[in-house]
């Protein structure tokens, strides 16, 4: 049976990010399962507010102030956007689906689908508090999610995650999640897309070097000072590490100043280069504080390329053993150092981790997947 289903989410695409990729991929496959999808969003990236037709389905940006660079989306009053909200008001839905539960932008989906008599389904995807790395603004913030999450709580919403860390977070506000929907990737899509770049080639890195990828933003969060630390230990250096950092962000300055024979910033990087990346490297460095469930680890077993990462969300599902990649406890730098020169003098054991990852997102995780258990939910 074809619904309607409207999918609120506070970024979306041009904005870049998790969310926005989880969002605009699930609009896709859910559409490809002939649903009609409607996704509600905010004008972070001030590409003009109103209704747009993108990838089949209808997309409606709302008018926005973007505070901290589009990552706090808040309402911005005006006539425009009463019209497009009662332009919204007039549409039926069978389904709301909702990303987030802190944001204003998440109140209103709760909103929207109450009023239409349906209860909202709210996915998290964190499996922390949010962070803006500023020791006087996060725990404004810590405060700010209770608030909010109270507040949504008064539409009576399903709660879900996107990861079993996710389900396990949202027990922080007294939550139980009825389920996960997943992250997820095309695999095949993903590998196929790789650029002719060759990196190897461009770090001038020898056969037997051993090239280590970070792929994301540059924040504190996502442990760049213990992989700056790293790549000047002298256990790696003398296994021929060389780190890659592809991404950009606040940190940017720091990583330049850093660079060096084993530490290398490639600039922020499209999907076809992030493919040919980590289809050339030997292993993923993500030593991140929390992840709702990391695009970057699906990408990195899509290609083969096992992971040295934290207890993040993701990271038990993607990696339920040690023949799959590597789990570190800690952030810190010598656990990054140890976990990496173990799998730098096992190649026989990178080698089983390699091809285990790559079957297990290739076997598990789909967008139609993904799609089918939004779909299941919605007509429970």
């Amino acid at each position: 049976m074809a619904l309607r289903i409207a999918f609120f989410s506070a970024q979306y695409p041009p904005h870049m990010g998790g969310i926005e990729n989880f969002t605009q991929n699930l609009a896709r496959a859910l559409g490809n399962r002939g649903h009609a999808v409607t996704v509600v969003t905010n004008d972070t990236n001030s590409i003009g507010a109103g209704w747009a037709c993108e990838d089949g389905f209808d997309v409606l940006r709302l008018p926005c102030v973007p505070l901290v660079d589009g990552r706090l989306p808040l309402p911005k009053p005006s006539a425009v956007r009463r019209e497009l909200l009662k332009e919204l008001s007039a549409r039926e839905f069978d389904g709301v689906l909702v990303n987030a539960r802190f944001y204003p932008h998440s109140l209103l989906g709760m909103k929207i689908a109450r009023a239409r008599g349906l209860a909202p389904l709210v996915l998290d995807h964190g499996s922390a508090y949010l962070s803006f790395s500023n020791p006087l603004l996060d725990p404004c913030v810590r405060i700010y999610e209770h608030v909010m999450t109270a507040l949504g709580k008064r539409y009576k919403p399903r709660y879900f995650g996107i990861s079993h860390k996710s389900v396990e977070w949202l027990r922080t506000f007294g939550i139980e999640a009825e389920g996960v929907i997943s992250n997820s990737i095309d695999a095949a899509e993903f590998r196929e897309c790789a650029s002719r770049r060759d990196f190897r080639a461009e770090l001038e890195l020898d056969e037997d070097d051993f090239l280590v990828a970070f792929v994301g933003r540059l924040i504190p969060e996502k442990g760049i000072s213990s992989i700056i630390e790293a790549s000047r230990n002298c256990e790696l250096i003398s296994r021929r590490a060389v780190f890659a950092l592809a991404g950009d962000g606040p940190l940017a300055d720091e990583v330049k100043a850093a660079e060096g024979p084993n530490l290398r910033w490639v600039g922020r990087l499209g999907k076809n280069d992030v493919s040919a990346l980590l289809q050339q490297s030997d292993a993923l460095c993500l030593p991140s504080r929390s992840e709702g469930f990391s695009t970057t680890l699906l990408e990195a077993g899509a290609c083969g390329c096992p992971a040295v990462v934290t207890d993040i969300g993701g990271a038990r599902e993607l990696i339920p053993d040690e023949h799959y990649g590597t789990i570190i406890q800690s952030r810190e730098a010598a656990a990054v150092i140890s976990a990496l020169a173990f799998v730098a003098d096992n190649r026989s054991v990178l080698l089983e981790q390699s091809q285990n990852c790559r079957r297990q997102v290739d076997g598990k995780f789909s967008w139609d997947k993904s799609a089918l258990q939004v779909e299941e939910y919605l007509t429970k």
